[in-house]
């Protein structure tokens, strides 16, 4: 039965659990299988070519693994290759990107902050994006170089997390943004320590919620929804380290399983 299929989720490492997380919560009857491509994180410093090769090899994987949905829980390999997947793939497939809209929809200060990896902010879309909201509103972008292989590496809460994510706050805050957009999947992860760093003002915008808002809808108009009962079953495959995946995980009440896999 096609609707009892599970949902599929790739992202460049552990950082799209942020999007599992969300998905998990608002569809509880749904089975998902997660790809953490660790092996080859981050997206963004390689080339569209590598990306759009890395993107579709994660999502054949999840096709062969019958899911009936893919979700990019990259914002790197939505703007760089969600087009290539949708022409080669007749399932659907939901992209992410930095959420520009809501934050130069309400900045007071008309000054917003996007943090993000270097394929992201240099990609066709993302400079599409910012171009249609950057009318009345300065978007400050900055690369979080480096970011990204902390948390690989689960040093959340090290010493070198907090100075690299200083240097780069520091300079919006200057500028008096009011929002800082996340960029990427795998930064809702350094929220516990940016609202340290941050005044009150400034307001934190990630899209997990809103991507999980529009698998639903998908699933619904595309008559995929689980007839499960049941709460669902997740695997999470890493390519990667299983301790850090599932040090991530710590917490989460959802019921899952980790498990290595050569992908």
């Amino acid at each position: 039965m096609l609707q009892n299929q599970p949902i599929g989720i790739f992202d460049s490492g552990i950082g799209g659990t942020s999007i599992w997380k969300e998905i998990s919560l608002l569809l509880p009857n749904e089975d998902t299988i997660f790809l953490a491509d660790s092996k080859y994180a981050p997206y963004g410093k390689r080339s569209k070519e590598e990306i759009t090769a890395l993107s579709i090899k994660n999502t054949k994987k999840l096709v062969d693994l019958n899911c009936k949905i893919i979700i990019i829980a990259c914002n790197t390999a939505t703007t760089n290759a969600i087009k290539v997947l949708r022409s080669n793939y007749n399932i659907p497939i939901i992209g992410i990107e930095p959420a520009i809209k809501p934050a130069a929809s309400n900045t007071k200060t008309k000054k917003i902050g996007v943090l993000a990896t270097k394929g992201t902010l240099s990609s066709e879309l993302f400079a599409k994006t910012s171009d249609l909201y950057s009318k009345n509103t300065e978007i400050l972008e900055v690369v979080g170089a480096g970011l990204v292989e902390l948390i690989e590496e689960g040093k959340i809460d090290s010493k070198e997390m907090y100075n690299l994510l200083n240097s780069y706050i520091t300079p919006m805050l200057k500028e008096n943004i009011d929002y800082l957009v996340l960029g990427c999947t795998h930064y809702p992860y350094l929220i516990p320590i940016l609202k340290k760093m941050l005044p009150e003002q400034v307001t934190i915008i990630d899209s997990g919620e809103a991507v999980a808002r529009q698998t639903k809808t998908i699933l619904t108009s595309n008559n995929l929804l689980s007839q499960n009962k049941k709460n669902g079953k997740h695997i999470l495959y890493t390519n990667g380290n299983v301790q850090v995946l599932e040090e991530i995980l710590k917490g989460n009440t959802t019921d899952y399983t980790v498990k290595q896999l050569n992908f």
